[in-house]
């Protein structure tokens, strides 16, 4: 995706538009939901915001320009504020790839009023970090909402794996070839919701 900066830096200016839409929507969800279910953390920490400066990780605009896969700044949460930690856990967690999927909805709609073509960046971009979120992997919000799923006894051993989280994501990350492990992983199932958002 760097090599876009110099191929057409107007391609590469409406993917930082549209990727720095995504991750605020992505990471203000979490904070809300997070909010709503009474901790005040994000509030205190100026997340519970659209502004895209609250959101961003550099780190991981980087490597989402690298290698296609990247990250917005964590939104943290305490669950000692939480009535059922692991369930609520689980709701901030999943608030953020379902923010991700509605928009893509509803900018496919208004792709299909407008024809406008470059929506289909922003479509994308959702798709991609909607996707990519729900992977089971500490830090990525599938790990959590795996562990609200599982009965108590399993969440407890589900949860021993998250020191092993970033190692695990590093891994599949490493590319491998002409691509990486995470990306013949999730590309299947960003096709999949793609066709059916453009399908006319």
């Amino acid at each position: 995706m760097i090599d876009l900066l110099t191929q057409s830096p107007l391609v590469f200016a409406l993917y930082l538009i549209a990727l720095l839409v995504a991750i605020s929507i992505h990471e203000f969800s979490h904070a809300f939901v997070a909010d709503r279910l009474g901790d005040p953390t994000p509030q205190r920490q100026g997340r519970v915001t659209l502004n895209p400066r609250a959101h961003i990780d550099l780190m991981g605009i980087l490597f989402l320009f690298m290698f296609g896969f990247g990250w917005g700044k964590p939104v943290q949460f305490d669950p000692f504020n939480l009535k059922n930690p692991r369930r609520d856990a689980a709701l901030i967690s999943v608030a953020g790839p379902i923010s991700n999927f509605l928009l893509a909805i509803i900018l496919s709609i208004l792709l299909r009023v407008t024809e406008a073509p470059y929506l289909i960046i922003f479509i994308q971009l959702n798709v991609m970090l909607g996707v990519f979120n729900l992977l089971p992997i500490h830090p990525l919000d599938g790990f959590k909402i795996v562990g609200g799923l599982l009965p108590e006894d399993k969440a407890r051993e589900w949860y021993q794996l998250e020191r092993y989280g970033i190692l695990f994501l590093i891994l599949l990350i490493l590319p491998i070839g002409k691509g990486s492990m995470i990306s013949s992983i999730i590309s299947p199932a960003i096709s999949f919701v793609m066709q059916l958002l453009l399908r006319t």
